[in-house]
């Protein structure tokens, strides 16, 4: 199989979930053998940040690129995660500011743009990533990223916290599955508790009641949701019976799965390519994601 890149340039505009800043984006086609790289267009000499697990900075609560410079990239793994369901290699990404527009929260205005076109071929083979023995991330919550050999990649992923809302939700995705339609639309989600944090403490700058699935897991008062009311200028805002914010309607029952399988291939692309594993994922976040993406990259360089 050989590598495939864009047909043609795609423009996105929108801010960054957390610093708020407006920004706009562009994908462009990139010659055989570029991977996928970030282009700063606002800073003198347009620097470059790769998308590798080696040059992840934070992820907290999003995943975040620095190069050498310390020239840094905010909140990749959506577009990286619609380039790897569409079957791109190589794009060159460039941003006129630090992060990546959140749009709807999830990735499918870029899977739907991109994925109407197709891609192009390109006269070199594609690099497939494949490891010789078993890897597995673990953290102390018991969450781990397993990998392990495989032909292809088969991904599995399942969520669990503790939500009577949520309750246990799993996700799927391989080569067979139609990405544009069942991982793309799937959007960022939290819990109401958070967001009062993080309005609180000015972390979501750029978060509105249109990107995100507020998963309501505690009765609120009626002062709370007359606040979120206000915050958003939403006046119908309620709480749904099934226990979510009204704000936005699920495209799946296990959308929330799914978007955290959205962000499990996002971030496993740092490995430097297309990963041939079968993953098993539970409870995972960027930062076991990040952290597994870097110790197959570091078990590819070794070979």
């Amino acid at each position: 199989m050989n590598q495939r890149t864009l047909k043609k340039n795609y423009s996105f505009k929108g801010k960054g979930l957390h610093t708020g800043k407006p920004v706009n984006m562009t994908v462009k086609p990139a010659p055989a053998n570029t991977g996928v790289v970030f282009v700063r267009t606002d800073i003198p000499q347009s620097p470059v940040i790769e998308a590798l697990a080696c040059n992840v900075s934070k992820t907290d609560r999003s995943t975040s690129l620095c190069n050498k410079d310390g020239i840094a990239v905010f909140t990749v793994e959506h577009i990286l995660s619609a380039l790897t369901g569409l079957g791109v290699d190589n794009a060159i990404i460039e941003l006129d500011n630090i992060e990546v527009p959140i749009m709807d929260g999830s990735a499918r205005k870029y899977a739907v743009f991109i994925g109407k076109d197709g891609t192009v071929e390109q006269d070199a083979p594609r690099k497939f990533i494949n490891i010789d023995k078993p890897i597995e991330i673990t953290d102390p919550s018991g969450a781990y990223v397993k990998i392990e050999p495989a032909e292809q990649a088969d991904y599995d992923l399942t969520i669990d916290f503790g939500s009577h809302v949520l309750g246990v939700q799993n996700a799927h995705w391989d080569a067979g599955t139609n990405y544009i339609s069942q991982i793309a639309p799937c959007r960022t989600f939290c819990f109401f508790h958070e967001v009062e944090f993080m309005l609180a403490n000015n972390l979501i700058k750029g978060g509105d009641i249109y990107n995100a699935i507020v998963v309501m897991e505690k009765p609120i008062s009626d002062k709370q949701l007359q606040m979120m009311r206000d915050k958003f200028e939403m006046p119908d805002l309620a709480v749904t019976p099934k226990g979510y914010l009204n704000n936005i309607k699920l495209h799946f029952a296990n959308e929330c799965g799914r978007h955290k399988m959205l962000d499990l291939i996002g971030d496993l692309r740092l490995c430097g390519g297309f990963l041939n594993a079968k993953v098993t994922a539970y409870k995972s976040g960027h930062t076991i994601n990040t952290a597994a993406a870097r110790a197959i990259l570091q078990a590819a360089e070794s070979k």
